[in-house]
């Protein structure tokens, strides 16, 4: 990797892309620093301490939730606008022809996806706005604070959708998924001073901190050996005479992901979570906001069960509306392609269909694992921490994808082809 990064800075192109991106982290670091006015930030410290989803969020944004800045809703309605357009490109007739379009259609998704972004943040700001005045943590609540905090929120959500889409064209990498990254890894130097801190001062012991470093190493083990773990299904393909040439005639095979949904289940389930307690929120001092509360607290056992029970189901949603074994199936037949032992055709889609599910309940039960970890380890250990399995599970695949793009362009610039 390190041998990757070396070749990378000494091609101009590429170490342009990378310069590019560091800046674009640069303004994105400035920004998580510009408050939003009216907000009562100690209160907001110490309801964030409580344990609830608030600090997750805190994570995502890199610290902007906490201080309350205008990227504290960070880019997840650009994330549930996008997973919701996904879905129902398939459901909808109408968005399945017009991705088919080629690169206009694509760009009319897009336009789309940006339009349901503004309007999923104005809200999910308008209902955090509401959620903190009714925990007393506006210094000023009225109908002017909360629509000034939901506007605010809104446009910094817009922003950092725009900063994503200019690191995706000029930079290197995913730039919706590099502002994520570059957010839980501005977080990291807070959290090793927090536990360097309770060891400090013996709110937790040496074993605890041995332990959880121990958890953490073999956690992204596993996030690294179930993102790049597949099942392969060797296909071999027919000779055919064409005049004077023999095509085909080659074996392959067809790679089967272990986790094909990557961590999309994840952020679908929090987001559904979520909305019941959005709603909740509007109604304070209510039995129906109490009931949500104790019945979906970030560290309660209906809460794990459920978000664990979610992500499952997601994971299996999402895969199906993304691989369809049949077209897989059918291209093969169309190609000549057969899996050995196999008729063309319905078996093939079959066959494909049954390993499909077999490895993605593997790879379902592994992140609903790995979304449950931080309750875990804060049992365990008496950590109180929000760095956990997920964002883990987010890092480690935006850099893995990254070096593969990295390792794509130095091989198409260092290929030398046949003749030197």
């Amino acid at each position: 990797m390190l041998s990757s990064l070396q070749s990378a800075l000494k091609i101009g192109d590429l170490r342009q892309r990378i310069v590019f991106t560091l800046l674009m982290f640069l303004v994105f670091r400035i920004g998580a620093h510009v408050p939003v006015p009216g907000i009562d930030i100690q209160a907001l410290k110490e309801l964030i301490e409580r344990g609830t989803l608030l600090g997750f969020f805190d994570v995502i944004s890199g610290g902007a939730f906490k201080n309350f800045t205008v990227f504290a809703m960070g880019i997840m309605p650009y994330i549930n606008a996008s997973i919701i357009m996904q879905l129902l490109t398939v459901v909808i007739p109408a968005l399945e022809r017009l991705a088919k379009e080629g690169e206009e259609g694509r760009k009319r998704i897009v336009q789309y996806t940006r339009y349901g972004t503004v309007i999923l943040g104005f809200i999910q700001a308008v209902g955090m706005s509401f959620f903190l005045g009714n925990q007393g943590i506006l210094v000023n609540p009225s109908l002017g604070s909360y629509l000034l905090i939901a506007i605010s929120l809104t446009a910094g959500t817009a922003f950092l959708m725009w900063l994503g889409e200019l690191i995706t064209e000029k930079g290197i990498g995913n730039g919706i998924s590099l502002i994520i990254f570059a957010g839980i890894v501005s977080r990291l130097p807070a959290g090793i001073y927090n536990i360097v801190n309770n060891l400090r001062t013996g709110q937790v012991g040496i074993l605890s901190v041995l332990f959880f470093l121990l958890m953490a190493i073999v956690v992204i083990a596993g996030v690294v050996a179930i993102q790049e773990g597949h099942r392969r299904i060797p296909v071999q393909y027919a000779k055919r005479v064409v005049g004077r040439r023999v095509y085909g005639g080659q074996s392959t095979h067809i790679p089967l992901k272990v986790n094909q949904a990557g961590v999309i289940p994840v952020i679908f389930a929090m987001s559904i979570l979520l909305f019941p307690q959005t709603v909740a929120s509007w109604f304070p001092n209510s039995s129906f906001w109490q009931g949500v509360s104790r019945f979906l607290d970030f560290k309660s056992i209906p809460y794990m069960i459920i978000y664990s029970l979610l992500i499952i189901f997601f994971t299996y949603f999402y895969t199906a509306v993304t691989f369809n074994p049949q077209d897989v199936a059918d291209n093969m037949k169309k190609y000549g392609g057969f899996i050995p032992g196999l008729r063309p055709g319905k078996p093939t889609a079959e066959y494909i269909d049954r390993i499909l599910n077999r490895i993605t309940m593997a790879g379902a039960l592994f992140l609903a694992f790995i979304a449950i970890l931080p309750n875990i380890v804060s049992a365990t250990t008496g950590l109180n921490i929000y760095f956990g399995g997920t964002s883990l599970l987010i890092v480690v695949g935006v850099a893995l994808e990254t070096m593969k793009q990295i390792e794509s362009h130095l091989l198409v610039r260092h290929y030398q082809g046949f003749i030197r």
